[in-house]
Order: structure tokens, then sequence, then C-alpha cells
């Protein structure tokens, strides 16, 4: 916001305000006029400089409360990469979970595998009612376990 502007003459180096209530300070007014004269330019001075303060005040409140809702924006984002973090805790909690249930199985299974003589190896028609036993019982294990997880609360809903 311009107060004033001020024009150059070709005729001489004298720059002279445009706005009326700024005045020239010459050497052909008396002293007393001059100092008068000095007064008012002082006070215009200070008003300038008072309107110039409250707008830099002014800009600084904006910058402060910009500043604000960028630190406001950077808690949210980060409330939002939290969120997705402990999302992505969670399902690695269930599929570690079913890892282990899947690890179970895999251990009896390879304890079927050893060259041990075993009477199971005689009866016929074991085979799959026992992998399907142990299937479900793995499946069981699964849920208790995330049942588990869930009643410590380290699992959500």
């Amino acid at each position: 916001m311009l107060l004033g502007t001020a024009t150059t003459t070709t005729a001489s180096n004298v720059i002279t305000p445009i706005a009326p209530n700024f005045r020239r300070l010459s050497s052909t007014r008396s002293g007393s006029m001059v100092s008068n004269s000095l007064n008012d330019d002082v006070e215009d001075l200070e008003m300038m400089l008072e309107a110039y303060f409250m707008q830099l005040e002014g800009t600084r409140n904006k910058i402060l409360s910009v500043r604000e809702y960028i630190d406001d924006t950077e808690d949210y984002v980060n409330i939002q990469l939290d969120n997705q973090r402990n999302e992505l805790i969670q399902l690695q909690l269930i599929l570690t979970i079913a890892s282990f249930a899947i690890a179970v199985e895999t251990l009896v299974a390879g304890w079927f595998g050893m060259n041990i003589p075993c009477s199971l190896y005689k009866i016929q028609g074991v085979f799959w009612p026992f992998v399907g036993g142990m299937t479900a019982a793995c499946i069981i294990l699964f849920f208790v376990v995330l049942g588990y997880a869930r009643w410590k609360k380290l699992l959500g809903s």
C-alpha cells in the first residue's frame, strides 16, 4: 500500500511529493516555520511508521496462523501414518499366528515322515482322517491364539 509517490523534474534534481500532506523543507522559510514544518513532518512520519508497523504485525499474525495450520496438518498426517503403521503391525501379527499354526501341523507331518516304525502305518484308511484332524486342530489353535491376542488388546475390534 503506497501512501504517496514522488516525481522528479528534469529542470532540477528536486523530488516533490504528490500527496498533499507532505511538505518540503526549504531554506526560504524562517526558522520558526522550519521547526513547525519539521514537527509536522515528524508527526506524519510517525503516523506512517505506525501504519507500517500495524501492517507488519498483521502479516506476522498471518504467518503465525499459517505456521499453526502447518503444524496441525503435520500432526494430522503423523496420526494417519501411525494408524496405517498399527494396521500393518496387526496384519503382521495375524500372519505370524497363522504361520505358527501351520508350523505346528508341519512339525507333526515331519514326525510322521521319519522312518521310525509305528503301528499306525499298518492301519488302512487312517491317513486322511488324521490329516483332517490335524488341520482342524491347527485351525482351532489359530483361532485360540487370535482370541488371546484380541483379549490382550493386541488386535483391534
